[in-house]
């Protein structure tokens, strides 16, 4: 029986006999029966309507922006307090979960009955099971960018801080101590080296902010080409190695993904400047912690650090790791998104992505579709604009046994016709072609193209 996806009562007008189903997690557009579709309609997930939508956030919210969901005609569940082991007993009923910072597992996503959107206000997504929810067909979005400025500030508020050793001066003062000769002796920014990791929107606004500091600026990225570093103003390393070889400060920006998974291993932080600094404001995962604590020991390098590995997934609790311990240290309590001014831009577009759904279905920023299906070649069928043209094309290829990956309708200017490009697994034959075409008098043409592996 079909499950888990979404029924748009729109598409399923399309003429007698087969109606369609809308965008399964590779892109496909599924067809079933009208007993079925009548099923989905008694049985499984309600029909697709923005009104009355339950939505759970289970994660801080700004409480200003929660009106806002209302007024869309949804129902809001705000539980930003419950524990990440709980979520599984509060999913239940609900079509959109919206959260920050707390872990969504595997358990907590079988659990719900009508779970269609889990949305990440922030960006990373590596909190979310997102094989899971793709499993599920439930789609994973996020909120990308909107914290840029934010963490590059605290990027730099951890470079003064490590220089400076505020914190060691703040502590002093607080017991009331005066140490101008201990405090002394900070090295300066002006003219280092600052060598960015990842050149995303993040590391982006690190470079920018970086030139008021007078730094000299190589980075590392694997998309970042000569001609983009050039546009830039940075210069382009094709090796990261250079980049912890020549630089005086290192700041991390790529997304954890495997491949991304302990990139500063002990072997990279032995190729680091005597009392260079390294800055971990993207995932403490990335960072081998134990080599880390290791070289901070040893006197060799500083570091700053918004981020752990280990850390509480909680707004609070106890913390206790050995790097805590180590000298030459300055740390945050991952902190770098949270700005007033990020969480409101977080929300203003947690907001759009809700809304887009809502009001049409669609996912903006949708993170688990298929990149590309296993598609074999695609079918382009011009038609003029009928009821009932693409379901005859449908049931064509159903009744041949060719599995369909996405469907795709333009519609020309006037409404008066449309161009459908259908992927399909294999190839249908000169025959089922010949029947398409002569089969339906709306059909203008039908052609095939494969598709490169």
């Amino acid at each position: 029986m079909v499950k888990n996806l979404l029924y748009f009562p729109s598409i399923a007008a399309l003429g007698n006999g087969p109606k369609i189903l809308a965008c399964d997690f590779d892109g496909t557009m599924r067809r079933c029966s009208a007993k079925a579709i009548r099923w989905l309609d008694g049985h499984a997930k309600t029909p697709f309507t923005g009104k009355n939508m339950n939505i759970l956030i289970a994660d801080k919210y700004p409480e200003a922006h929660l009106e806002r969901f209302k007024q869309l005609g949804c129902f809001v569940t705000y539980e930003p307090s419950v524990a990440a082991e709980d979520l599984h007993k509060l999913i239940t009923g609900h079509k959109v979960l919206i959260v920050r910072s707390k872990k969504v597992t595997a358990e907590a996503l079988k659990a719900a009955d009508q779970l269609t959107l889990v949305l990440r206000a922030g960006a990373g997504v590596n909190t979310i099971d997102v094989k899971t929810a793709s499993e599920l067909g439930i789609f994973v979005a996020n909120c990308p960018g909107k914290n840029s400025i934010a963490v590059a500030e605290l990027v730099f508020a951890l470079l003064l801080g490590v220089d400076r050793r505020i914190a060691e001066n703040t502590a002093d003062l607080r017991a009331h101590k005066w140490n101008k000769k201990e405090y002394s002796k900070a090295d300066g920014l002006f003219g280092k080296t600052l060598g960015v990791i990842g050149v995303g929107a993040i590391g982006g606004e690190v470079i920018s902010r970086a030139r008021a500091f007078g730094l000299n600026v190589i980075a590392w990225s694997r998309s970042l080409t000569p001609e983009k570093a050039e546009a830039m103003g940075v210069e382009c390393c094709t090796d990261m190695d250079d980049v912890f070889r020549r630089a005086d400060i290192i700041s991390l920006h790529t997304a954890l993904k495997p491949e991304t998974r302990k990139l500063v291993n002990a072997e990279r932080l032995a190729l680091m400047k005597p009392n260079a600094i390294l800055i971990n404001t993207a995932r403490g995962e990335i960072v081998d912690q134990p080599a880390l604590l290791a070289a901070l020991n040893k006197g060799k390098i500083r570091a700053g650090l918004d981020v752990f590995d280990p850390e509480p997934a909680g707004g609070t609790a106890d913390f206790s790791d050995p790097i805590l311990d180590a000298p030459n240290l300055c740390g945050t309590h991952h902190i770098g998104a949270s700005t007033e001014q990020a969480q409101d831009a977080i929300a203003e577009e947690a907001f759009r992505v809700v809304s887009a759904f809502v009001k049409t279905g669609e996912v903006p920023n949708c993170v688990n579709l298929a990149k590309r299906t296993p598609a074999k070649c695609q079918l382009i069928v011009r038609h003029y604009d009928r009821v009932g043209v693409l379901a005859f094309v449908l049931d064509q290829i159903r009744a041949r046994g060719i599995n369909v990956e996405e469907v795709q309708n333009i519609i020309f200017d006037g409404a008066a016709a449309a161009s459908c490009r259908i992927q399909l697994m294999e190839e249908p034959s000169a025959d089922v072609l010949a029947g398409i075409k002569s089969g339906n008098p709306n059909i203008i043409s039908v052609e095939v193209i494969r598709l490169d592996p």
